[in-house]
């Protein structure tokens, strides 16, 4: 059986090596924890039908390597994306330092108007934090992010995190923000939406010749 939605997204997994970015994309998918986790190596992918802003809509999503030496391969990946979600992991300040260097990358390989959710995985570990909850926000208020904090032990808020950066794009969509049809929106109309469309064509080619 095919799957009908009305778009398809391309999403971005991007953050340094360690943070979880295929445990929360394993937890997404999956819904369930993903017991044994080695470092990407290149770029896994997943993809999944989400109902947001009351569109269906399916995300194909990226989950790239953070380690520095697959940098050059994860970059050609970030071409063409609508969204991403930025992780870092609130025990490890490291990681989070590094956000500003993965946020530079993103706004220009993908697109200026890449709609940008940052993370910060592994809120399961209190005891063990190195960043705050205030310090984080402030940093998304800065570089005009959206922000949650997740576990993808226990699944806390990451389905939250990609239904938030697929309702901004959609809303984005609405306003006229960005258009499906510029080449690298990493918007793509699903069968639902094309099929609208077709329908409406007949009307408005008939005013055009009024």
């Amino acid at each position: 059986m095919s799957e009908s939605y009305d778009y398809l997204f391309k999403f971005l997994v991007i953050g340094s090596a360690g943070v979880g970015k295929s445990c929360i994309l394993h937890q997404f998918i999956e819904s369930k924890f993903k017991q044994e986790s080695t470092h990407t190596i290149g770029v896994e992918f997943g993809s999944k039908v989400v109902n947001a802003g009351g569109k269906t809509v399916k995300l194909q999503i990226w989950d790239t390597a953070g380690q520095e030496r697959f940098r050059s391969v994860t970059r050609s990946y970030y071409r063409g994306a609508a969204g991403a979600l930025l992780v870092y992991d609130i025990t490890s300040r490291e990681t989070y330092n590094s956000l500003t260097n993965w946020l530079t990358d993103a706004r220009t390989l993908a697109s200026p108007n890449i709609v940008i959710i940052m993370v910060g995985n592994k809120k399961d570990l209190e005891a063990d934090r190195e960043v705050t909850f205030l310090e984080a926000s402030r940093f998304a208020q800065e570089n005009e992010l959206m922000f949650l904090e997740t576990s993808a032990l226990t699944g806390e808020n990451v389905e939250e995190s990609f239904l938030k950066c697929a309702r901004s794009i959609l809303s984005k969509i609405d306003s006229g923000e960005l258009d499906p049809e510029r080449m690298g929106s990493g918007i793509q109309y699903g069968d639902n939406t094309l099929k609208r469309l077709h329908q409406r064509q007949p009307e408005s080619s008939g005013c055009a010749r009024c």
